[in-house]
Order: structure tokens, then sequence, then C-alpha cells
């Protein structure tokens, strides 16, 4: 059974042909856009708003009084809800550009190599800290009224430059729910990625994984953690959940189908673990999505 939900909507974004980017400073009382995606990179500053929630894929969080979001996966879905939100002096500074705007004998340049990998951890969303947000904030506040378009552009590159030097930003959606592969620098490492996500629906022991790469199971686990940052078990989680966000948002099938399909082998444990990781049950989360989306 694999019933599609197919009413998220695309948007259409101003960007020409003819510019390096899109700008849109606005002041508003309330967020009313819809849960969307597009093909153009997007940078979004929201001030004042404190309460709002933002979706970007499975991540689902409620934002502060600053909030700065670089979003470059395609066909990754966002939005900012109202929410609790109940400032009615939101100030939303939008930047959209093209993913060919820097080319790759461009941006494969030495000088563009943070930029880059920005890029490519933004494939997933990622959030900046509040001291990337106070770095780049002149320039953000300035560029809409910046006259001459070569400055305003110098003071765009500039903007993806400092944040680029940030690498405590926070990634938003699961690898497995955007569609986008982990990078690592590790063979052995990688051969554990690309085993999960293969695998994820079965039972997944760590000998297995540790006699994959030539390791014991104590050495494995220390390995992992040591270059990605979580461990094994964490990470096996993270992908389930992702393919079960996603399962919850573009199909009707069951929960307890989308628990299974996705290698839990227990409903109440998927149910405990989906709520701790994501705020909400499966059911919420679906139900969340779904009141965001409009038909097209």
């Amino acid at each position: 059974m694999n019933n599609t939900i197919g009413y998220i909507i695309r948007e259409i974004t101003p960007l020409s042909e003819k510019d390096c980017f899109y700008i849109a400073d606005r002041r508003k009382t309330e967020f009313t856009y819809p849960l969307h995606h597009h093909s153009e990179y997007e940078l979004n500053y929201i001030e004042n708003a404190e309460g709002v929630r933002r979706i970007v894929g499975d991540s689902v969080e409620i934002i502060g009084n600053y909030d700065l979001t670089l979003i470059t996966g395609e066909e990754l879905e966002h939005v900012w809800e109202q929410y609790h939100c109940n400032s009615d002096n939101i100030r939303e500074i939008t930047l959209q550009f093209s993913s060919i705007l820097l080319s790759d004998s461009f941006i494969k340049k030495n000088q563009f190599d943070s930029i880059r990998r920005m890029f490519e951890k933004a494939k997933k969303g990622i959030s900046f800290p509040m001291e990337a947000i106070m770095k780049v904030y002149p320039l953000l506040d300035t560029l809409s009224s910046e006259k001459e378009g070569f400055y305003a552009v110098m003071k765009f590159l500039s903007i993806l430059y400092e944040l680029s030097l940030f690498d405590n930003v926070h990634p938003l959606a699961s690898s497995s729910f955007a569609n986008t592969d982990d990078s690592t620098d590790s063979r052995r490492v990688l051969k554990i990625y690309e085993y999960v996500n293969a695998h994820y629906k079965e039972i997944i022991r760590l000998k297995d994984l540790a006699d994959l790469i030539g390791m014991t199971p104590v050495s494995l686990s220390r390995f992992f953690k040591f270059r990605s940052g979580k461990t094994v078990s964490e990470y096996i989680i993270d992908i389930r959940l992702g393919c079960a966000a996603r399962l919850l948002v573009d199909t009707t099938n069951s929960v307890t189908e989308i628990c299974y399909d996705c290698g839990f082998n227990n409903l109440s444990h998927f149910n405990r673990i989906f709520k701790k990781k994501k705020g909400c049950t499966p059911k919420e989360f679906r139900e969340n999505f779904r009141k965001t989306k409009v038909i097209i």
C-alpha cells in the first residue's frame, strides 16, 4: 500500500534570470504562506517572532526572537507558521538565488571552499547560531536599500562567506527525509552509512557492522561516535525516523504500517521515540503537515 498525498505547493519565485538574487525585506503581522518548496536556494532571516513554528523537512522547532536559516535542498519542504507568536511587528528578510549562480568553475575554486561546504550542509536546511546572525546583520539590514547593484552583490557574497565560517550550525531535516547523503572523508564510516541506508528495515547488529569494516564492536562504537558525532544506534534511529516522517507526509499508510515498514518492531516504542525526537506523535506530525498544505 502506497497511496501518495500530492499537494505541497511548488513556489515560483520572483527571481529573474538577469538578477543574481531576489530580496524581500518586509514587516508583517503574521505568517500565512503554506508549506512549499522551490528550486532556488533561500536564506531567511526573521526578527521579533518568538513562538513561530519553523518546519523544514521533518524538523519542527519553535524559534526565538531571531532566526536565520539557509535551505539549498530543491525538494525540501519548509514553512514558518504563526503558532504561538503574538508579535504584530515581525521583520522578515528573504534572499533567494539560483543554484547555478556560482557555477562549478567558480564555486570549486579554493577561495569558495567554505561556501561550497555550507551549501552542501544546507541541503537538509541549517539554522545559524546567534553569533553568526550578529556578524552578518549589518549587511542584511542594509542590503535591500543598496542602490548600486554591484555593491549589493558584493554584500550578498560577503554574507554567504561570513556565514560559511561558522561550523556550529544546527542541521534541520534528517538526511533520509531530505534525500541527501551524509558526506564523510572516512571510507569506513561511509560503508556504515551505505549499509544502514540499504538495510534500515531489517535488524542491524553492531557485530555485523563491525565485521563489515574489520573492527571489533567496541572499537566501531568509539570510532563512529568520534567521526560522526552520533552513536551507531542514534544514527540508525535517525534514518528510520526520517523515512517514517517522509512516509507520514507522502502517503496515507497507517502509523502502524509505517512503523514496521521503517524497521521498528514495536509500535509503542516507535511512538515514544518519535515524540521524543520530533516533539509530537506521528499522528500529530502528519496533521501538522496537512494543515499547511494546499491543493494545486
